[in-house]
């Protein structure tokens, strides 16, 4: 941890999120096609997910599509397809050699068949994986994650096989996508724009958010080592007076 104070001496987040934005602005600015910028984000996201491992975060939640983006021109919604194969391909042998489990979260129904058969190999291949857990969010949005889980609650209810009362916030967090793995601590957002943009909307609830101007290109080690830093100084009292 060269960049980060002495581990003994600071707490790192056991979970960051990102909001990895800005590849379309870093291609506008140097006259190329937007997906010249996508290209370009994934050797950033390399980075970051050595980064993570390095600096000894167990979660790293990668927003890689959102159900938002398939509004987007049809040519580059299958450029983006395409880096997500490519990006599963290239880089599984080396995530499993590096003890890394890949989890993905989101709508696979609207995913092309050769990639929900990738995500599956991915996913059973790193599962006894344990020095990080890498997971990306495509074709995922938080509002429709949270109306499925309760969706999900009340056809147990109408089933019978749940009381109204029963549910709470640890009930609801179950019937989640992220069922099972802890709420992120720290949410990170590339290039200057400040909003979740539908990402982990209920599991962000006592996140700190830290934005950058850096557009996601040319974030790397550097930048999330300066968001760790950023988290260090956060006094997170989760609602309680602590004075």
């Amino acid at each position: 941890m060269n960049q980060l104070v002495e581990a003994k001496q600071v707490v790192v987040p056991r979970h960051v999120a990102v909001i990895m934005d800005g590849n379309g602005r870093w291609a506008k600015a140097r006259l190329l096609p937007r997906i010249a910028g996508h290209k370009r984000g994934a050797d950033a996201v390399r980075r970051v997910v050595e980064a993570a491992w390095d600096f000894g975060v167990r979660y790293l939640t990668l927003y890689a599509f959102s159900s938002e983006n398939w509004k987007r021109p049809e040519e580059e919604v299958g450029g983006l397809m395409s880096l997500l194969r490519i990006y599963l391909r290239s880089e599984l042998d080396e995530l499993d050699r590096n003890d890394v489990r890949v989890r993905v979260i989101g709508d696979r129904g609207r995913l092309p068949n050769d990639i929900r058969q990738l995500i599956a190999e991915a996913e059973a291949r790193t599962i006894a994986n344990s020095r990080l857990t890498l997971i990306l969010a495509v074709s995922y949005g938080g509002q429709g994650e949270i109306v499925q889980a309760a969706r999900r609650l009340a056809e147990a209810v109408a089933a019978g096989r749940l009381r109204p009362e029963e549910i709470d916030e640890s009930r609801f967090a179950a019937c989640l996508e992220t069922a099972g793995i802890p709420d992120p601590d720290l949410v990170i957002r590339t290039s200057g724009e400040q909003r979740l943009s539908n990402f982990l909307l209920w599991q962000a609830a006592y996140a700190e958010l830290v934005f950058t101007d850096t557009l996601w290109p040319d974030f790397g080690r550097e930048q999330f080592a300066a968001a760790l830093k950023e988290y260090q100084t956060r006094d997170r009292r989760f609602g309680a007076n602590k004075e």
